[in-house]
């Protein structure tokens, strides 16, 4: 039977968001419904609500989350009910032609549920990403549900369906940061201080975090930076060369996304370097810059979607990274609240209080 579960919903666009009842239809086939435990409040949700991702409202919120399978529709045979998820957007096909090739974590065909969650007047909601995990419980296809060891808390797992993974991947899988490199993060909100926590965990030798808030200069150096540069007071691509012998950095990437933060992303990187783009520009933004300039520096320009993540892959694996003490996903949780507070949330995130508000229940 259906259910009723509280969930939050974006009813229009820069409106406050609601908490109202949300009906989960049984599972089809393909389909699973999940108990959420816990979601991260993702700065993807304010665009969400800001309308710059879409106007198919009402949107039900939340995407970054971990919870239990309750129950699951015909021909789902890759979880079991009671099994703990971590969600994703992006669940492969095994189909299109990235696929095929052996890059599912280009997929060109993810997919969703089929079936709709609704308001109490029938009217259906648009789910964020296609998760909608500020809810109780939740209606998604079983290929965006990831097990992973149960020890784990959900606060921590759930952190790694969106942000914290967009970072961790833009350097570890993305950047291809090894042992010995030199890495620069500018922007270090969530994701950019999850990428400096990745470079640290591949063995970079210097990991320069570059931000305009001391606070989140001080989180940086304790995820792993070895340096610091505040760019309200110090020319970026200056400070970034002196703390590399002159030469710039192997692998720098772009947290914030603006045609300012790349430029200084392309200036700041070694001959032959790499660059990262992982903060999401606005459709407005654009770059005009010699392209002698982009020859003369050689290696590597490159947008990172979801941290290059294939969910089966890197999931499991990164939790027991945390499991072991070696991933400090914990250091990503600045406050835990309920589904009322929400609203609460996003001001603060948009104020630079917090890297991470989780919702458990």
């Amino acid at each position: 039977m259906p259910q009723t579960v509280q969930g939050v919903i974006a009813r229009e666009k820069g409106a406050d968001v609601e908490l109202v009842n949300v009906i989960v239809p049984d599972p089809g086939p393909g389909e699973a419904v999940v108990k959420v435990d816990a979601c991260g409040v993702c700065h993807t949700d304010l665009h969400y609500r800001e309308g710059g991702i879409g106007d198919d409202f009402p949107y039900l919120l939340g995407h970054e989350a971990a919870g239990v399978v309750e129950s699951v529709g015909a021909g789902v045979t890759d979880v079991t009910p009671g099994d703990f998820v971590i969600l994703n957007w992006r669940a492969v096909c095994g189909h299109c032609r990235a696929c095929r090739r052996g890059r599912p974590w280009y997929c060109f065909d993810t997919f969703t549920a089929t079936q709709k969650m609704t308001l109490e007047d029938g009217t259906e909601l648009t789910a964020a990403l296609g998760i909608g995990a500020f809810a109780d419980k939740t209606l998604v296809h079983s290929g965006q549900c990831t097990k992973v060891d149960s020890t784990a808390p959900a606060t921590a797992a759930g952190l790694l369906g969106c942000g914290v993974m967009a970072g961790l991947g833009a350097a570890l899988n993305t950047g291809g940061v090894t042992r010995g490199d030199s890495v620069a993060v500018i922007g270090c909100g969530g994701v950019g201080a999850a990428a400096i926590a990745g470079a640290r965990l591949a063995g970079a030798s210097k990991v320069i975090a570059v931000d305009i808030d001391p606070r989140k200069l001080d989180k940086a150096t304790e995820l792993g930076a070895s340096d610091t540069v505040n760019a309200k007071d110090d020319d970026v691509v200056k400070a970034v060369r002196a703390l590399t012998d002159g030469f710039g950095a192997d692998v720098v990437i772009d947290a914030v996304g603006s045609p300012e933060t790349w430029k200084q992303a392309f200036y700041a990187r070694d001959l032959a370097g790499t660059v990262v783009l992982v903060g999401v520009p606005t459709p407005e933004m654009t770059i005009e810059m010699p392209l002698a300039h982009l020859f003369g520096k050689g290696g590597s320009l490159k947008s990172s979607w979801y941290g290059d993540c294939l969910p089966s892959r890197d999931f499991p694996m990164l939790v027991d990274l945390y499991l072991q003490g070696r991933l400090p996903l914990d250091a990503f949780v600045t406050e835990t609240i309920g589904l009322a507070d929400v609203e609460v949330a996003f001001g603060k995130m948009h104020a630079g209080d917090v890297l991470r508000s989780v919702v458990i229940w």
